[in-house]
Order: C-alpha cells, then sequence, then structure tokens
C-alpha cells in the first residue's frame, strides 16, 4: 500500500537566522506546524547551531524534528549549457549543495559530535572570506561595517546577510539587487572559499551514521541521467527530487531515474522567509521512497 502513498507532512529543507534564513528558529517552527508540516529538518548552511534550539521548538509545536545541515560543496560535474538554457537557468553555479540528515534515535551522541567537529572548519572559513568581501566592498566605495554585517548572523555569516547591509545602507533596494550588482558568482564582492568534495561530505557524513541528499539538483546544469548516475557513484543515498524550484516534468524524469537507480527521494520548500514570497510544506512526496530512517 506504502508504494502508492504520497504524503505532504515532511518539510526536510529550511533555513533560520543561523545561516541565510529570515527568522529565528522557534519561527520557523511555528511556520511549519501552521503549514501542517508534521516532520522537520533544519538545514542551515554549514552549521548546526539552531539543533538544539529546533528540537525544543518541535517539541512545543508537538512536530517531529531531524537535525540536518546542508553543506556547501564543490561542483561534482561541469555545466552542460544546453541543460542550463532547457531550465532556464541563467548563472554557472560554483557549488553543489548536500543535504545531511542525523535522525534522533538512529544517531549516537559521538557520531554527532564527531560530524559537528568536521563541520566546524567549514562554518569558520564563512568569517574571514566576510572579512575580504567587506574589505572589498568598501574598496568599491561601498561603506560597509563589518561588525554590523557579522550582527545579522546567529551561526554561519553568509551573502545574505552582506546583501541585508547594503539594503540597510541604502545601495541597494532588493536582495536580488544586491546579488545581481555584488554578490553573486562572478560579481564584484564574490569570493569563492574552499570546499570539500561531494564525496567526501558523503564520507563524513556516513562516518557519522547520518544520510546524503542532493539538494535542487536542478540549478546544477547537468542533465538528470548524468547527475542521477554521479550521485550513485558518488554514495549519495537520495536525491532532492522535490523541491520548490522544480517543474512537474523536472521532478517526474528525476524521481524516475532516482528509482530506476536505487536511491531514494527527499523533498524540501528550501524555506528562507516570508519576505522572499516562500511557504513552509506543501512539498509531497511518494512515502515509499524516503530514506527508511527518516520515515516517522
Amino acid at each position: 500500500m506504502m508504494k502508492h502513498m504520497w504524503s505532504d507532512l515532511y518539510d526536510l529543507h529550511s533555513h533560520s537566522t543561523n545561516s541565510d534564513g529570515e527568522h529565528s528558529v522557534e519561527t520557523v517552527a511555528q511556520l511549519m506546524a501552521a503549514s501542517g508540516v508534521m516532520h522537520w529538518s533544519l538545514t542551515d548552511h554549514d552549521t548546526i547551531a539552531g539543533w538544539d534550539a529546533a528540537a525544543e521548538a518541535a517539541q512545543r509545536e508537538g512536530i517531529g524534528f531531524i537535525p540536518g545541515v546542508e553543506i556547501t560543496c564543490e561542483p561534482g560535474l561541469p555545466v552542460v549549457p544546453s541543460e542550463m538554457e532547457l531550465w532556464d537557468r541563467d548563472r554557472a553555479p560554483t557549488s553543489w549543495h548536500l543535504l545531511a540528515y542525523f535522525p534522533i534515535g538512529s544517531v549516537t551522541d559521538d557520531q554527532r559530535a564527531s560530524f559537528k567537529a568536521w563541520l566546524e572548519p567549514l562554518g569558520e572559513s564563512r568569517g574571514p572570506r566576510m572579512e575580504r568581501m567587506v574589505a572589498l566592498a568598501n574598496e568599491h566605495g561601498l561603506a560597509i561595517d563589518l561588525d554590523a554585517v557579522m550582527a545579522r548572523a546567529d551561526g554561519s555569516v553568509g551573502r545574505p546577510h552582506l546583501a541585508a547591509e547594503l539594503i540597510a545602507q541604502g545601495y541597494v533596494e532588493t536582495k536580488q539587487e544586491a546579488f545581481d550588482l555584488w554578490l553573486g558568482d562572478g560579481r564584484p564582492l564574490a569570493i569563492v572559499r574552499n570546499k570539500p568534495s561531494i564525496q567526501d561530505a558523503v564520507k563524513a557524513v556516513h562516518e557519522s551514521g547520518g544520510i546524503a541528499s542532493l539538494a535542487h539538483p536542478i540549478y546544477y546544469g547537468v542533465p538528470v541521467q548524468t547527475i542521477v548516475q554521479f550521485c550513485k557513484e558518488a554514495g549519495v543515498d537520495a536525491i532532492e527530487c522535490f523541491h520548490r524550484s522544480h517543474p512537474d516534468p523536472y521532478r517526474h524524469e528525476l524521481l524516475m531515474a532516482v528509482q530506476h537507480h536505487g536511491l531514494t527521494s527527499t523533498c524540501g520548500s528550501d524555506f528562507h522567509g516570508l519576505s522572499s514570497l516562500q511557504e513552509p510544506g506543501n512539498m509531497p512526496l511518494p512515502l515509499a521512497d524516503l530514506p527508511s530512517a527518516l520515515k516517522a
């Protein structure tokens, strides 16, 4: 029966002010519950700083919490221009993102501690990178204070925090304008930082008892069959087939390929905040394709 059952009770991709989200962990939990989500993962970029608060907030809201993180990795494969054009992607990515999940009850405290030790240098590298970005901003005549940018981040500082300060200082009107003019890949203030390979990140996740899922593959400009085969060979457990950026034909093609290669699927709204006109939840997926450790 489960083979044919779909569920919209899961949202396994979301962000808080610990990385580039707009809302506190507590507010994200409230919004998830209000949207009918019963199984929620907080997946801030390169930090697990929000896990404890998320577990407490989820308990208050009466929903389940799955500790997660979104790891910034080096691209696994080169971009195929025709694939970018097919799905109306206008900028080649400088990173791929790997979602990692560490379900409560199936991962030990020691395993979580081991993963935290591996992850911390990735988050810490964002601080020096931001220092260089702010210095570049001032060289370009943008009077930006580093402390003001850092104060906007509860955990892992990133480009969205600098974008918010550019808006506050009147240099741009929107976050999109900040990225288009200054912060996007290849723009004047963008600085590439050291990142693990997908394979190295998967190894670290597995050694700590976690589950690895490739986030929003449509962003990477690689044909479906090629990227799924890559994930299979790299040891990735699942692919985020159901993401708000995926049109229905892409979701279907991706799901068929994932099933053919014996992988599993995850879903996520990739919720960053209400001001971005995003909503949490409402990401149905077939339960049979969800990794078994993530099922309630």
